[in-house]
């Protein structure tokens, strides 16, 4: 009987996730001699175009929430992905800390009064002011425990999405943290065993779902649906067999094979499932090596950049490698990003 109520749990969460589905995994590799990579995929109902961008230290920021919006300058120079060129929901700074939006439909975020004494950051630039600010997840943790500030989140523009992410963190230590909103309350998930993060439901029964899956040898069976769960109990599965090595042509390989098999194919629908998400693009990051592995669905090659061939100085240029009219790339692309005006985070 209890091994029953526990399938049925399951399989309510799958049935959950199908039907509201903002599908992102997020999954990082520990190999020898200190490797490490995280990989993860953007999945999302709506085309959401990306373009990469080179931040350099010294950037002056704000919360973009109106007169009690946090001011910062950034520490850290970073590489992001933006989505619309209103937000980074990924990407990693130079001392390999790398942070990832996902859904997460349970999101409640804390009351703000943009007029008030409590001061707020748009959720838009919540992982930057995490690339910005910390060089390991140990930093990030202690500074977003003590919550000095409120995340703020709206619509989406255009659209009747409201905004409901939480954030991973990962690092060149192996480290991990995944925040989250629930109810207006911060919490924080730290460890490093944490390799692995989907959508829904909040983080905690993600472990526990994970848990009932590791007495069913992987090897034999596997779910397979494109519920949140299920991609999280592939990608643990197979982010643990995958060959353990120190060789960045293997290692890479194999994390991104991990990523695309707990993709969503292109296109694919659910009837009744109007949220469905196909995945839109996917990353690697090398936390050991400072190099980001880039991809999309729409055009045919991997391409990487090289963060030690950056110059992040103070006052050196913001730079753009533009990817919204589907442009390709091959290989390593540090010398063919361009100057560009810095984009500007959506906020209140």
């Amino acid at each position: 009987m209890k091994t029953s109520a526990i399938t049925v749990l399951i399989l309510l969460f799958a049935g959950l996730a199908i039907q509201d589905s903002k599908a992102c995994t997020r999954v990082m590799y520990k190999g020898p001699n200190n490797t490490v990579l995280t990989g993860r995929s953007m999945d999302f109902s709506l085309e959401i175009p990306a373009n990469l961008w080179i931040f350099p230290r010294g950037m002056q920021r704000n919360g973009e929430v109106g007169p009690n919006s946090i001011e910062w300058t950034s520490k850290y120079g970073s590489i992001v992905a933006s989505s619309w060129d209103i937000a980074s929901p990924d990407g990693m700074n130079e001392k390999g800390l790398m942070a990832n939006l996902l859904w997460l439909v349970e999101s409640e975020y804390p009351s703000f009064d943009k007029n008030g004494d409590n001061p707020g950051l748009a959720i838009s630039a919540w992982a930057q002011y995490a690339l910005d600010n910390f060089a390991t997840v140990a930093e990030a943790v202690e500074v977003f425990g003590k919550e000095e500030f409120a995340v703020v989140s709206d619509f989406i523009p255009g659209t009747d999405k409201f905004t409901t992410v939480h954030l991973s963190l990962s690092d060149a230590t192996g480290d991990n943290a995944i925040l989250e909103y629930i109810k207006g309350k911060l919490v924080i998930h730290h460890d490093p065993s944490y390799i692995v993060m989907t959508n829904d439901p909040p983080y905690e029964q993600q472990l526990a779902i994970n848990r009932y899956w590791q007495n069913i040898p992987g090897r034999i069976f596997l779910p397979g649906t494109v519920s949140s769960p299920d991609r999280f109990t592939r990608a643990y599965f197979y982010i643990n067999a995958i060959p353990q090595t120190d060789d960045p042509r293997i290692s890479v390989a194999s994390v991104m094979s991990v990523v695309r098999n707990v993709s969503v194919p292109y296109g694919f629908e659910v009837e009744g499932s109007p949220n469905l998400s196909t995945t839109r693009w996917r990353v690697v990051a090398d936390h050991k090596n400072l190099v980001y592995y880039f991809e999309t669905a729409l055009t045919p090659n991997t391409f990487w950049v090289d963060l030690k061939k950056i110059d992040f100085s103070e006052n050196t240029p913001v730079k753009k490698l533009p990817l919204m009219n589907y442009e390709t790339y091959n290989g390593e692309t540090s010398g063919q990003f361009i100057e560009a005006k810095p984009f500007s985070f959506l906020g209140l």
